[in-house]
């Protein structure tokens, strides 16, 4: 399968929230399957009851503002602390029955039982029976809850992940799960889950930046950010027979004859807008280089008005206003699916990718290397472990001394050997291996390493 699409439409029922971007991002690759090619915004879709909308918005307003609020000294973190051990995602050893509902997942079923929560969309969407595609396990819990006609499936959107993934009654139920690494699979077995309801597809990356099986998109990018990232051939000269071998050698040959260009650093922000200030210390670290034609900084605040209207301000402040939009560029975006069209385009040119290790820990799996930003979470504590583990990313150093540690990384080619690695170990073609499993044909891409 060589593109996802073409006639492969109308195929599912593709649903997430707007809750950060980390549901989001992964229903919107998935949307060419999607009836009417439309995600379905499970706390904000046309004709949402407004007691489901409160229940939504009062649950999306305290998560973003305890992320902000965690960096007030001492109680943020407290307050910070006291939310994220409801979501806490258990230590995995020593292996044992974790099937026991968790509390968290105890209050999603009480407001499905008692309030009637997603009542209203599952009967909706029960008129037009496709599969149900959900990047959220609330809305795959109330589809099963209401007896939804259709297949019900549940993407996992990190490394791993806590109890209220899984159904309050994980052996008896029909929800079928996608996770995006062999970590989750075994995760999920543990909580219950029989094996059978799980695929191992990994994390569906945008087909924009793959180009089919043969990842001819990716492959072509990777090369040219090796060319970038190992300006001195240390990396290229130490792997050049493996290169070829996996690359061909028509890449490998532009690798060896390409000068280095100028580097593009994107800075993500989160969907909670947290962070945000590292973004103006990293570029007050970089002018120098950015001045001088070397980088160009890309501060991502996606939909956050406020995050751009910061960012703004703040490179005023520093001296920046005249590179804003050459040697600095922000992209800001009013709706979500257009903030996603100008990431994956943006992603075609980026060398480095700084960011919280959310759900963009799975873009090293298009040959990006990434530096990690202090993870907000347990779940995202756990994107960190596996990043490092794949190879894939980093943590920042001190963002004040960017332009010394980072150009020292580039010079040694090891941010090249992260993009490579990542590549390498971590999926890329879960887009491709889900799109398999809801057209019920068989994996046409057998690559995927079971990376824990």
């Amino acid at each position: 399968m060589e593109k996802v699409g073409g006639n492969n439409k109308n195929i599912a029922h593709v649903i997430a929230v707007n809750m950060g971007y980390g549901h989001a991002r992964p229903a919107n690759v998935m949307k060419e399957f999607a009836v009417g090619g439309k995600v379905i915004i499970a706390n904000n879709y046309k004709g949402i009851p407004e007691s489901d909308r409160k229940l939504w918005d009062t649950g999306q307003s305290f998560y973003e503002k305890i992320s902000r609020f965690k960096k007030t000294p001492v109680v943020g973190q407290g307050v910070f602390w006291a939310m994220d051990e409801l979501q806490r995602i258990p230590e995995f050893y020593p292996k044992r029955d974790l099937s026991h509902p968790s509390l968290q997942l105890r209050n999603i079923y009480n407001l499905i039982h008692n309030k009637d929560h997603m009542k209203h969309l599952i009967e909706k969407l029960a008129k037009n029976p496709k599969p149900i595609f959900s990047t959220f396990s609330p809305p795959a819990f109330a589809a099963e809850y209401f007896d939804y006609p259709g297949e019900i499936f549940c993407l996992a959107t990190d490394a791993d992940i806590n109890r209220a993934w899984a159904p309050l009654r994980p052996r008896s139920s029909r929800v079928r799960y996608f996770a995006p690494n062999g970590r989750v699979v075994e995760r999920l077995q543990l909580y219950g889950v029989p094996k059978k309801n799980i695929e191992l597809t990994g994390f569906p990356l945008p087909t924009s930046l793959i180009g089919g099986v043969s990842s001819s998109i990716a492959t072509k990018n990777l090369a040219r950010r090796i060319c970038n990232l190992d300006p001195n051939g240390i990396f290229t000269s130490h792997t050049y027979k493996t290169l070829v071998s996996e690359l061909g050698v028509r890449y490998c040959e532009s690798i060896r004859t390409q000068q280095a260009k100028i580097l593009n650093i994107a800075f993500a922000v989160g969907g909670a807008g947290a962070q945000r200030e590292m973004g103006i210390e990293i570029a007050s670290s970089l002018k120098k280089l950015i001045r001088s034609k070397k980088i160009i900084l890309h501060l991502v605040a996606g939909v956050r008005k406020e995050v751009a209207d910061y960012f703004i301000s703040e490179l005023k402040k520093l001296g920046l206003e005249s590179e804003m939009g050459k040697g600095v560029k922000i992209l800001i975006e009013d709706t979500r699916p257009k903030y996603f069209a100008k990431f994956d385009q943006l992603m075609q040119r980026i060398d480095i990718l700084w960011t919280k290790p959310s759900e963009l820990s799975f873009y090293t799996g298009l040959g990006l290397p990434i530096i990690m930003a202090p993870p907000v979470g347990s779940q995202e504590d756990f994107n960190h472990h596996w990043l490092e583990q794949v190879g894939g990313g980093i943590d920042a150093l001190d963002p004040k001394y960017t332009n010394e540690w980072l150009m020292d990384w580039v010079e040694s080619g090891s941010l090249a050997r992260m993009a490579w690695n990542g590549f390498i170990e971590a999926p890329t073609h879960g887009a491709y291996r889900i799109a398999d499993v809801l057209l019920g044909r068989s994996n046409t891409v057998h690559d995927l390493p079971l990376v824990v």
